[in-house]
C-alpha cells in the first residue's frame, strides 16, 4: 500500500498485518487499513459511518506479544505491531463465531439477497447447524412500511446505532438479559405502535434483513441502480433508485454532500407516487360545455368523473389547443391595448433547466413578467430582506455547517418534519456540545434536544428578536470591529433598539426577561453562531421585518462568512432554490438580476435573440397578485406547470373561483390535481424518477437528477412540453429536448444546450459546465469558473452590494393582519408535516407514506380541547371569515393554548380555505402562517 492512499495530513503508523508492511493513520482501525491494504477481514458490527463497538467479534485478529484475540474494527495499530488476520488462531475464532451467528439466523438470504452473514460465512468456510438454534422470535409486521424478522436478528446493534446516533430518533435498543437479549422498539413495542419516524436507517443498516422493507425488496437483487435526488424536501438528499421490470422497488442513500446516506421517510418509502394508477397518462382537453366547480367535492375525481369532463387527445391536438387559447388571449391585449393579461405559475418540484425555460416562454411568448412560483409563498419575505441587507438572497452557509457551531437558533423551523435528515445534522451537533435554541410557539421534536426552547407568542417574532438585539448592543456584546468594516447604518439601528428592552418586549411575546437576556449573550459570545428559520417566520405579513431580525443579529455580532455561522433559511420544496435562480419571479431574471436594470435585459435579449427592448422594465404580478388579478378578468389565461394554487394559495375558495374564471388555463402535471381539475388543457409531465437534469437544494448546491425509469403511457417532459408550445407560439426553439425525459452529455442539444445556455445568463454557476455536472453529480455555487471548486460559504470577506458592506434595517413591532376576537377567539398554524409534503399531490399517492398518515387533523392542546369540549379522534369544526372545514381532533401537549395547527395536504380539509391572503408589504408574501379562527364540536358529533 502507499502512503499516497492513506487520508490526508496523515502522519504514517507503519505496522505488519499479514507478513507484509503497512500503514495506517493516525486512530484509524485495523480493519480499515487493512480494506485499504486489500485484505478481507470478516465484520458484522463495523459498518463504514458508524461507530465501531467490536460486540460481533466476527473481525478479530492476532496481535503478536498479546495475550487474546482483539476486534480489529475498534483496535488501532502502534508502530512495529505486527498482526495476523489469517492465521490458524485468528481464522478458526471467526469462523466459530460465524456460525454461532449462523445458529441464530438461518439462511438469511431469504429475507436480504445480499445478506453480509452469509457473505462473510461462506468467504470463511462457516458451517450453518453446527450450533443448535435458540427459540424461533415472532415476526413484527404492523408497520406499512418495514417487516421486523428476529430470528435473522444477530445483535449486531447497527440498527440502533443508525437510529440513536445517525439519525437523534432514539427509537431502537437492546432489551433483556443473557440469551433473552433482543433488539426493541421504545418499550418493546411493536413496530407500527412505537414512536418510530420511519427514516428506514435500520434498513439500510441492518446486514441479514432482519429489518427489511415490507415489500420484500431486499430479496432479490435489482436490475438496474440509477443515482439520483430526492424529489422532496429542500434538503437535497442524493440516493439510488433500484428498479426492477421499469419500476422502482426500493430506494437506498448514498453519500451525497447534504445526506451522506441518511434519508427519511419520504425519500426511502414515498418512491411509489410515479406509479400511481392516478398517473396522467394522455393528453386531456376539456368536453364543450362541461362545467368548472371551485366549490365542489374535492376528493379526487373518479375515473367517470374525468370522462364527463374531458377527452383524451393527441399530443398534437393538445398543445395546438393550449397555444390557441393563448393566442386568442394575447390578440385581445394588442386590440386593446394594454398589459399582458397572460401569466405562468412555474414548478418548484421539476429541473432548473424546466424553471429556466418556463420564464422564458412567458417572458417572450407572452411578453409579459408575470411569472411566478411558490417561493412567494415560503420565502419570498427572506429572500427581499436578504437582498435589501446582503446584496443576495442565497443561504449563507450550507445546513451541515451546523457540526462547525456553538451555538444554533432555529426559528419559525421544524426541521424533524419538515427537513428530517436536516434535523439529524442539528441533533449530532447537539450531542456534540452545540447549544441549541429553539423558538417557536409550539414545542416540536428538536425541543427535547434543546438548550432552550423559546415558546413565544405567535406573531410576536420581532418583539422577541429585537430583546435580543438590544441586550447585545446595550451591554456591549456586539463586534464593533466588524461592524466597523462590513456594515453600514449601526448608529441608526442603535437608536431605533433603545425601546425594544427585553423588559418592554416580555410581555409582548411571553418569554420572561432572563431569559431573553441568557438566550442574547449566549449567541452572541459564541464562538460560532448559526440561525436557522423557516416559514414561520416569513410568512407573516411582518415576514421581511423577522429576516431583518436576523440580519441584523448575524451581523452585529460578526457571526457570518465563517464556518458554522451565518444565516440560512431552510428551502421547502426540492428546487425551490434553483427554480428562484432560474427567474421564476416577477421582479428578477435569471440570477436575481432586476428587470429594471436595463443592462440586465439587454444581456438576456440578446442571448435569447430578441429585439431590443422587448423584455419590459416594469415587474410582473406575485402568485396572490395573479389571482386578484384574474378575478377582476385582467389576466384571462394562465400556464401552471407543477403547481396547485388550488391547494397551496390562502383564502383557497377565492384562488379556486379565479382559475375556474379564466377564459383560458392549461396546466402540466402528473396528477389530474384540485387545479389541474379547472383546466381547459391538461398535458401529462414527468415524474422526477422520469427525467434528467439539474436540482439546487437548500444549500445552493448544484446535483444531477438522472432518469430511472420511464414514464406511464404518452407522459412527457415538462421541458419537452415547453419547447413545443414555444414553438406553437411562434418561437424559433430548437434546443432538441427529448419527450421521454433523457439526457445525454452533449451541451450542443436537448437539456444539456438548456443549461449551457443557462448558465451563459448566470454569473453563479458561468465555472459550471454541463460535462463537469454529468462528470461531478453536485457542485456548490457560486462557481465563478471551471477551476472554481465551488464556494460553500460565502460573504467571506465582503457582500455584493455597490458599497461592499451590509445594511443593517430595523424592524418595528406590527400585529398580524387579522388578531383574534369574540367571534373568531383562537390562532390558527399551518405547515406540513413529517409524511406528506406541500399539498400532497406526490404524498398522498405514496401507499406507505398516506397508510402512515391518511387523513387530516387538527391539532390541540389537551387544555383547549377539553375546554372545548373536544377529544382526540372527534370532529372538530374550524370556521375563519373565508371559509370552514371538519376533521379530527389530534391532542399535542406541544401546541400552545388557544391555538390551532393543521397541516396543508389534505384536500378534504384544506386548510388554505381558512387562511389569510394579506400581503408582506415588502416580500409580497400571504400570512399563511396566523388568521384568526373559531373552534367547535361539529354539530351532532358527541
Amino acid at each position: 500500500m502507499k502512503t499516497d492512499d492513506l487520508p490526508k495530513a496523515a502522519t504514517p503508523i507503519a505496522f505488519t498485518l499479514n507478513g507484509r508492511a503497512v500503514e495506517a493513520a493516525p486512530g484509524e482501525s485495523i480493519l480499515k487499513a487493512a480494506q485499504r491494504a486489500g485484505v478481507d477481514i470478516p465484520h458484522l458490527c463495523h459498518k463504514d459511518g458508524l461507530r465501531s463497538p467490536g460486540n460481533c467479534r466476527a473481525c478479530v485478529v492476532d496481535i503478536e506479544g498479546e495475550r487474546v484475540l482483539a476486534p480489529s474494527c475498534c483496535r488501532a495499530p502502534t508502530a512495529g505491531m505486527v498482526v495476523h488476520s489469517d492465521n490458524p488462531r485468528a481464522s478458526a475464532a471467526q469462523k466459530t463465531v460465524l456460525e454461532l451467528l449462523l445458529s441464530d439466523a438461518p439462511d438469511t438470504t431469504e429475507l436480504r439477497f445480499d445478506s453480509e452473514l452469509a457473505h462473510w460465512a461462506q468467504a470463511a468456510g462457516a458451517q450453518p447447524g453446527r450450533f443448535p438454534a435458540r427459540a424461533a422470535a415472532v415476526q413484527d409486521v404492523s408497520h406499512p412500511a418495514m417487516a421486523v424478522n428476529l430470528d435473522a436478528c444477530i445483535q449486531c446493534t447497527r440498527c440502533i446505532r443508525a437510529c440513536r446516533e445517525t439519525q437523534g430518533n432514539d427509537v431502537l435498543g437492546l432489551a433483556f438479559r443473557g440469551g433473552h437479549a433482543q433488539i426493541v422498539f421504545d418499550q418493546n413495542d411493536p413496530m407500527g405502535a412505537s414512536t418510530c419516524v420511519a427514516c428506514g436507517e435500520c434498513v439500510q443498516a441492518c446486514p441479514t434483513g432482519a429489518i427489511a422493507p415490507a415489500n420484500g425488496a431486499f430479496a432479490k437483487p435489482s436490475q438496474q441502480q440509477v443515482d439520483s435526488v430526492c424529489p422532496f424536501c429542500g434538503v437535497g438528499c442524493q440516493l439510488t433508485y433500484h428498479v426492477n421490470d421499469g419500476k422502482i422497488e426500493h430506494v437506498e442513500g448514498i453519500a451525497g454532500p447534504a445526506n451522506e446516506g441518511r434519508l427519511c421517510v419520504k425519500g426511502r418509502f414515498g418512491f411509489d407516487y410515479a406509479h400511481s394508477p392516478e398517473r396522467l397518462t394522455r393528453p386531456l382537453i376539456r368536453r364543450a360545455g362541461a362545467p368548472k366547480d371551485p366549490h365542489g367535492e374535492l376528493r379526487r375525481l373518479t375515473p367517470e368523473q374525468v370522462r364527463e369532463r374531458f377527452r383524451e387527445a393527441t399530443w398534437d391536438e393538445a398543445l395546438d389547443a393550449a397555444a390557441e387559447g393563448f393566442r386568442r388571449a394575447l390578440a385581445s391585449t394588442v386590440a386593446r391595448g394594454r398589459r399582458s393579461p397572460v401569466a405562468g405559475f412555474g414548478s418548484a418540484k421539476g429541473t432548473n433547466e424546466e424553471a429556466y425555460l418556463f420564464q422564458k416562454l412567458v417572458r417572450t411568448a407572452f411578453e409579459t413578467h408575470n411569472v411566478d412560483h411558490c417561493t412567494r409563498l415560503c420565502h419570498a419575505s427572506s429572500v427581499a430582506a436578504l437582498m435589501e441587507g446582503l446584496g443576495s438572497a442565497v443561504v449563507t452557509n450550507p445546513l451541515r455547517d451546523v457540526q462547525h457551531a456553538d451555538f444554533l437558533l432555529v426559528i419559525g423551523a421544524n426541521p424533524a418534519q419538515n427537513h428530517p435528515v436536516g434535523a439529524t445534522w442539528i441533533k449530532n451537533a447537539v450531542k456534540k456540545g452545540a447549544r441549541l435554541v429553539l423558538a417557536d410557539p409550539r414545542r416540536t421534536e428538536l425541543a427535547r434536544h434543546s438548550w432552550k426552547h423559546l415558546g413565544f407568542q405567535p406573531g410576536t417574532d420581532v418583539a422577541l428578536l429585537n430583546a435580543m438585539l438590544h441586550t447585545i448592543v446595550f451591554e456591549g456584546l456586539t463586534d464593533p470591529a466588524y461592524i466597523e468594516a462590513h456594515t453600514l447604518d449601526f448608529a441608526q439601528l442603535k437608536a431605533h433598539l433603545a425601546d425594544f428592552s427585553p423588559e418592554a418586549m416580555a410581555p409582548v411575546c411571553g418569554i420572561d426577561v432572563a431569559t431573553l437576556r441568557e438566550v442574547a449573550r449566549a449567541y452572541a459570545t459564541a464562538k460560532n453562531a448559526m440561525i436557522l428559520w423557516g416559514m414561520g417566520i416569513s410568512q407573516h405579513t411582518h415576514g421581511t421585518d423577522n429576516a431583518r431580525c436576523l440580519i441584523a443579529l448575524a451581523l452585529v455580532t460578526g457571526q457570518i462568512g465563517r464556518p458554522g455561522t451565518g444565516l440560512h433559511p431552510l428551502r421547502g420544496q426540492n428546487n425551490v432554490q434553483g427554480a428562484s435562480d432560474a427567474g421564476l419571479i416577477p421582479m428578477v431574471l435569471p440570477d436575481y438580476q432586476r428587470v429594471a436594470d436595463g443592462p440586465a435585459r439587454e444581456k438576456a435579449e440578446r442571448l435569447w435573440k430578441l429585439a431590443p427592448g422587448t423584455l419590459g422594465s416594469e415587474p410582473g404580478l406575485t402568485v396572490v397578485e395573479i389571482v386578484d388579478a384574474a378575478h377582476r378578468k385582467e389576466i384571462r389565461a394562465m400556464l401552471i406547470q407543477g403547481e396547485n394554487p388550488a391547494m397551496s394559495d390562502p383564502d383557497a375558495a377565492h384562488a379556486r373561483e379565479a382559475l375556474a374564471g379564466l377564459d383560458h388555463l392549461v396546466v402540466q402535471d402528473i396528477f389530474l390535481t384540485e387545479t389541474a381539475s379547472l383546466a381547459d388543457v391538461v398535458l401529462p409531465a414527468t415524474a422526477w424518477p422520469e427525467k434528467t437534469g439539474s436540482v439546487t437544494n437548500t444549500d445552493r448546491c448544484v446535483q444531477l437528477g438522472r432518469k430511472a425509469v420511464p414514464a406511464p403511457g404518452d407522459a412527457r417532459a415538462d421541458a419537452w412540453i415547453t419547447e413545443q408550445l414555444a414553438r406553437r407560439l411562434g418561437l424559433d426553439w430548437a434546443y432538441g429536448v427529448a419527450p421521454d425525459g433523457s439526457a445525454t452529455d452533449d451541451a450542443t442539444q436537448g437539456i444539456g444546450a438548456v443549461f449551457e445556455e443557462m448558465r451563459a445568463l448566470m454569473p453563479s454557476i458561468a465555472g459550471l459546465s454541463w460535462a463537469r455536472l454529468r462528470r461531478q453529480g453536485a457542485v456548490t455555487y457560486p462557481v465563478v469558473d471551471a477551476e472554481d471548486p465551488g464556494q460553500p460559504v460565502v460573504f467571506t470577506d465582503g457582500f455584493p452590494t455597490p458599497t461592499g458592506r451590509a445594511s443593517l434595517v430595523g424592524a418595528v413591532l406590527k400585529p398580524p393582519a387579522e388578531e383574534p376576537d369574540v367571534e373568531f377567539p383562537m390562532v390558527l398554524i399551518t405547515g406540513r408535516q413529517l409524511e406528506h409534503w406541500h399539498t400532497g399531490s406526490m404524498t398522498r399517492r405514496s401507499s406507505v407514506l398516506d397508510a402512515l398518515e391518511p387523513s387530516p387533523v387538527v391539532s390541540l392542546h389537551p387544555e383547549t380541547a377539553r375546554r372545548l369540549g373536544l377529544w382526540a379522534g372527534a370532529q372538530a369544526q374550524v370556521r375563519s371569515r373565508r371559509g370552514e372545514v371538519a376533521l379530527p381532533v389530534r391532542i399535542d401537549e406541544g401546541m400552545p393554548r388557544e391555538t390551532a395547527f393543521i397541516p396543508f395536504a389534505y384536500a378534504e380539509a384544506a386548510a388554505n380555505l381558512l387562511t389569510n391572503p394579506a400581503l408582506d408589504p415588502v416580500g409580497k408574501i400571504a400570512e399563511l402562517k396566523y388568521c384568526a379562527v373559531d373552534v367547535r364540536p361539529v354539530t351532532g358529533s358527541a
